[in-house]
């Protein structure tokens, strides 16, 4: 099956996705923020939409696109939560494009990798099992294996709240802890994020799939992860500013861990990692306290 696909977003991630759906066969355009909105309006004739933008620019993407005279099946393959909000992707484009058939793509893909041939699998999720078989088949190639679920919201909630790990454990490394403290830290993180996940209606399993410990495994532990990357700059004694700087893109870590600590507080759940990476971010802390206040919690019960 031949599609139009419309890839939104030219960053990283985007230009690559663009790449493998093109070497698929489709037939892609790519659009980037500073083509404008006049660009988008000669998107419509796609057969689907693929948005791959940071999470910033998903709700004013969404506002533009929902004026269009037919509805699109689209996958989301943005990660992170709302700040103000603690919405994901999906939640905020069904705001705007409530009747577009929505599908989530999340896993370990970091786009360094694929962009250079490396193999790859992802999931992807959705509540229209046939829906999801058929673009599963559609999207899927040699080297960018897809699986397929039926839990779109724990699929984007571990690949987002994965990247907030990720920076604790870029922190772990930068302060030379060893692999002994990485490995409990990881450990605690899957605990962390399966708790917000069930409690938010998504299903445990999701956690222990590609897009929960296969994402994490990913990028709490390579050099190519901007948000393993930014946690080692923390641990260098740069503030969140400066190590933004430094890595000069968007580090969705940083955003999403203010949506959860504002969930947190809303439902009162304990997120001890999150909330450390919260005080570093504001600068409330400094990384061995930190990391050392979570090695001194409690003794209970695992």
């Amino acid at each position: 099956m031949t599609l139009a696909i419309a890839v939104l977003g030219g960053g990283a991630w985007g230009s690559t996705l663009a790449q493998l759906l093109g070497q698929a066969g489709h037939g892609v355009k790519l659009w980037r923020r500073r083509d404008g909105p006049a660009a988008l309006a000669d998107l419509q004739v796609c057969d689907l939409v693929v948005s791959a933008v940071a999470l910033v620019g998903v709700e004013p993407l969404a506002g533009q696109l929902a004026p269009w005279a037919q509805p699109r099946p689209l996958v989301s393959c943005s990660k992170g939560l709302d700040p103000a909000t603690g919405l994901t992707a999906s939640q905020l484009w069904q705001r705007h494009c409530p009747s577009w058939p929505l599908l989530v793509l999340s896993g370990p893909n970091l786009a360094q990798e694929l962009a250079q041939g490396l193999p790859a699998a992802s999931v992807l999720a959705g509540s229209d099992e046939p829906l999801v078989s058929r673009y599963q088949q559609a999207l899927s190639t040699d080297r960018f294996r897809l699986y397929r679920n039926s839990d779109p919201l724990g699929t984007e909630l571990a690949g987002g709240l994965k990247n907030v790990m990720a920076i604790a454990a870029g922190v772990c490394d930068g302060l030379k802890l060893g692999a002994n403290a990485r490995a409990s830290l990881l450990t605690r993180a899957l605990a962390e994020m399966g708790l917000v996940i069930q409690a938010l209606g998504g299903r445990q399993e999701t956690l222990f799939g590609l897009a929960g410990l296969g994402d994490l495994l990913a990028t709490a532990t390579s050099p190519l992860s901007r948000n393993y990357r930014f946690g080692m700059a923390l641990a260098e004694g740069l503030t969140a500013p400066e190590a933004l700087q430094r890595i000069g893109a968007t580090v969705e870590g940083v955003p999403t861990c203010a949506g959860l600590c504002r969930l947190a507080e809303e439902h009162g759940w304990s997120l001890p990692i999150a909330r450390q990476v919260q005080a570093l971010v504001e600068g409330r802390k400094d990384p061995g306290t930190a990391l050392q206040e979570l090695m001194e919690r409690r003794l209970r019960s695992e």
